[in-house]
């Protein structure tokens, strides 16, 4: 395939690239000129040497959906046997398959990458937390943990894991040794550490617990029942944001402040789950906004772009490097985004 730029005056020009990555399946939004069909013949462009149909097509305007197989590469727009500029498109790739993640994975001081085989609530599976090493190879680490949902590591080098079918909080050694941390905690659902080591345990029907270093376990805040908090992560200033899936297109993410009171830190999403923040307090979010699905990035000042298009996530974490891990309901893959996430572990 020829790819070399046409230069005249009817070429295709491409000027913008959104969101500027994507899950294979999502879809890109190119912004330039000369993008519309030519005697009702549809344009389509290729991601490096793999075709990529386009499902839009306007003059300034056009809808690239990212295929199968596609890699981190130049997309070049084709319109009447004439090239466009090329522009880098950044494409998740797979990591792990056969797992069934409900939250966020979650990634230790070496790299290593944890993912949940969570199944539907009561069912146990042979493996319940795998461990990715830096190489991608995925390897048992926990076993007999009923549902495990919500993870987090400790300051102490520990994994702390919740399980949905027991209401309980396990602590989990580097070598995948497992007891009981805390129990009694209803549908524990999305768990997160504050700055002092206090651990917050979501609960399916909103009730937020929080259990100090010696284990007492406190209501520190309850949400509407509706709220499944699922979700849960910490800002720079301190504030807790939950988020829960549900079926409203209107969807909000709470904001709890130290004291337990809650607010409202955004509205307007559908399907709100898993959340991880920058450097700079950017927060990212799955969900879906006017129309589109994948990761949206929200500023302090509550600014949204879209950042990575893709279908079936319910979470990410940052790795080393500017890359991320993402989460659908049955597999893991990583990207590339050159962003530097916030550690979970202030």
């Amino acid at each position: 395939m020829n790819l070399f730029h046409s230069s005249s005056a009817d070429a295709p020009q491409l000027n913008r690239i959104r969101p500027p990555a994507a899950m294979p399946g999502g879809e890109v939004e190119l912004q330039g000129r000369s993008l519309e069909p030519v005697g009702g013949r549809l344009p389509h462009a290729s991601i490096g040497d793999i075709f990529s149909p386009v499902i839009l097509s306007r003059p300034n305007r056009a809808v690239v959906q990212v295929p199968d197989g596609s890699i981190t590469g130049d997309l070049v727009f084709h319109r009447n046997g004439e090239n466009s500029n090329p522009l880098l498109v950044r494409v998740a790739v797979p990591m792990a398959e056969n797992v069934h993640p409900v939250s966020n994975p979650v990634v230790d001081s070496n790299g290593q990458v944890f993912t949940t085989l969570s199944g539907t609530r009561g069912q146990a599976m042979p493996v319940s937390i795998f461990r990715i090493q830096r190489d991608f190879q995925m390897v048992p680490f926990v076993r007999d943990l009923m549902n495990p949902s919500g993870m987090a590591f400790g300051r102490d080098g520990y994994l702390y894991a919740s399980s949905r079918a027991e209401g309980t909080v396990y602590r989990i050694s580097p070598d995948g040794a497992m007891t009981t941390y805390a129990e009694g905690m209803g549908v524990a659902t999305g768990i997160a550490f504050d700055r002092d080591d206090n651990l917050y345990v979501g609960d399916r029907s909103g009730t937020i617990f929080k259990i100090n270093p010696d284990r007492e376990i406190f209501v520190f805040a309850t949400l509407e029942p509706s709220i499944a908090a699922y979700h849960l992560a910490f800002n720079a200033a301190g504030i807790l944001l939950v988020t829960g899936p549900t079926t409203s297109s209107n969807q909000s993410i709470q904001a709890i402040d130290p004291d337990g009171n809650i607010s409202i830190f955004f509205q307007g999403l559908g399907r709100a789950q898993g959340m991880a923040f920058d450097m700079d307090d950017n927060l990212y979010v799955v969900a879906s906004y006017r129309g589109q699905r994948g990761v949206f990035r929200i500023t302090p000042s509550k600014e949204v772009s879209f950042a990575i298009s893709g279908n079936n996530l319910v979470g990410l974490t940052f790795v080393e490097d500017g890359c991320a891990v993402l989460a659908t309901k049955d597999a893991l893959y990583h990207v590339a985004l050159d962003i530097e996430g916030r550690s979970l572990i202030d």
